[in-house]
Order: structure tokens, then sequence, then C-alpha cells
């Protein structure tokens, strides 16, 4: 049965990211591993990582991503654009580098969930020379291509909006998300789960003119196995403090990444890399087209898995199956 981990558990430091503040949960000493989180989440998600990569002998650091929790928050939706982020993990990397205070860069492993997978192949890729290794959780590498992400959302989406441009025009996701914050984020972590039920329509395609809300399904009493009501309220009153829009920002900016790297159009990753996805995570299985390119994309690729029956939240539905995986990993660099 797994525990829920408290902020106690963990020790708590800032760094500074160009004048951003940036908080951390960390556990641990020697070689780094940064751990990023995604939508709608904070280092809490790592709480079953952080403990066993320290005990293996690394100082694990989950950030909060800028926008989520203790972090900054800027008003600017610029301010989370893809490079601005690559720009976080850096000022990480650096700071473990002073720490330590023998003047050497130390290149280090990033890992990634959700949105936070982009950030860290996009840190191997921008960075290389600051990362031996990256790993991808739910959303595979896929290099930045010839058509412009939300065409191809819209074509995907057909007569309905594909949610990520749902969440494009500032104010509309937030007042749906807020207005009753408890029950959309409960509904969004059970509908995107392994537990949810897959035969009803999918929370990632909104009819036009309706909510997300409608699409999402709600647990009963103990449904969600992988998520106490301890856990559940940790994430809660993180949102309720700071709202969902730095979160939503993110995605606001995926025609602003597109264009800001066209100069790494079909890069490959050249680093040692990981992947690991959820038999019925939405994000895995409309990757699946990514992962077969692998082998062009990825060519250090060490190894890729797909967790039977895992949904989105990989690293908390399967803390054990991505602990093992990710220790290899680790171990083989």
């Amino acid at each position: 049965m797994l525990v829920a981990m408290a902020d106690t558990d963990f020790a708590h430091t800032y760094v500074n990211s160009s004048g951003h503040r940036l908080h951390l949960a960390e556990a641990g000493s020697g070689p780094l591993v940064v751990l990023v989180h995604g939508f709608p989440e904070s280092w809490y998600s790592w709480r079953h990582q952080l403990g066993p990569l320290a005990e293996a002998g690394y100082r694990a650091v989950a950030v909060d991503v800028r926008g989520y929790g203790r972090s900054a928050s800027p008003a600017e939706i610029e301010a989370y654009a893809m490079t601005a982020l690559v720009g976080d993990v850096i000022a990480v990397i650096d700071d473990h580098d002073r720490r330590r205070g023998d003047g050497r860069a130390e290149p280090a492993v990033v890992v990634g969930h959700d949105w936070g997978a982009p950030i860290a192949w996009n840190t191997a890729l921008l960075r290389p020379e600051r990362v031996r290794g990256v790993a991808g959780l739910s959303v595979p590498y896929a290099p930045r291509g010839d058509t412009k992400p939300l065409d191809r959302m819209r074509e995907l989406a057909g007569d309905d909006l594909f949610y990520i441009d749902y969440f494009q025009q500032p104010g509309v996701a937030e007042a749906e998300a807020e207005a009753d914050l408890e029950t959309w984020l409960r509904g969004f972590y059970f509908t995107a789960s392994g537990e949810g039920d897959p035969t009803k329509p999918s929370m990632g395609l909104i009819p036009v003119g309706h909510e997300m809300r409608e699409r999402l399904q709600m647990p009963g009493p103990g449904q969600m196995k992988w998520l106490s009501d301890e856990e559940f309220a940790y994430y809660l009153g993180e949102f309720q403090r700071t709202g969902v829009t730095g979160g939503l920002n993110r995605y606001r900016n995926i025609t602003r990444d597109w264009t800001e790297l066209a100069a790494w159009r079909h890069a490959p990753i050249t680093v040692p890399a990981l992947f690991i996805g959820g038999e019925r995570d939405g994000p895995t299985q409309l990757g699946r087209a990514a992962i077969e390119r692998f082998a062009q994309t990825l060519p250090a690729l060490v190894h890729s898995e797909i967790l039977p029956g895992c949904g989105h939240w990989t690293q908390q539905e399967r803390p054990d199956d991505v602990n093992r995986i990710l220790l290899d990993f680790l171990a083989g660099l």
C-alpha cells in the first residue's frame, strides 16, 4: 500500500531563473536528476520517486514548473514558452554545479511527465552538453515538423475541439475549472487514469459550445486507488491558492514554440534516452507514430516500455515499475 508523502518528507529550496523564483523539493546527494511535472500537477507528482532515487545515490530534485505551486507565476503568456522553461531546467543544473563548488559543469539527467516530457526532451535537444540522459513519461518525443500543431489538432478533432485548442482562449478553461475546482480536478485525474472508463466519450474532444467538465467521469468513494484523499487534498490546496492560469499558459505557447524551434526542424535527440508510456494513456496512444520513429528521432534510445493497464499519471499509478525502469536506466549511464 502506498503511503502519502508530505512537504516535510523532503527538503525545499529555491533557485533563480532569469529573475523568476523556482521552488524545488529534493532528496539525497550525488549526480543530479531533475524531475519535471505536467498539468495539472506539481512537484508532488514525483513524491514516490524522490526517496528511491536518493537511496540509490542521486540528488533528486522535483521542480514546481513556473506557474505552479511555490514557483513564480509571470502574468505574460509568452513567459511560458518552451525556450523559457528549458532555461529554468538549465538554471537548476547550474545551481547544482554552484553548490558543488569545484568549478566543473556536470551534466544532469532530466525526466519529465506530460508537459514535463516535452520540456525534458527539448532540454536535451537544445542543450545536449548539459544533459547526460533524458527520460519522457507519457508523451513521446516528436521533432518539430512542418505543420503547425493546432492545425494538426483541428484536423484530428473534426467537428469537435481538441482539448489543447479549448485551452487556448485565456479565461475560458479557467472559468470552468475554478467554478468548482475540487470536482473539476477530481474528474480530470480520474478520467485520464487507468481507472476511468475508456468506452465513454473522450475528455480530449469537446463539442463546440460545451465544456470539458461534461466529459469528466467522477470516481466513487475510494475508487482512485493511486491517489488517496490526503494526496488529492494537497493538489487541491495548491490550485486553490494559485489558480490554473499558469499551467494553462503552457498550452497557449504551442504556436510560439513551433516558430521559435524552427532551427531544430526534424532534429533527433542524440543523448541516451528512455520512454515510459501507459497502455491506457491518451498521449501515449496518440503518440504511436512518434514511438514507431524512435530509431530515427532517438538514435541513442536505451529502452522504451508501455505499462499494461496504466493511464496518464504514469509515475503515480505505477510508481514501483517507473522506479525500477528509471533506476536501471540511470545505472546504465
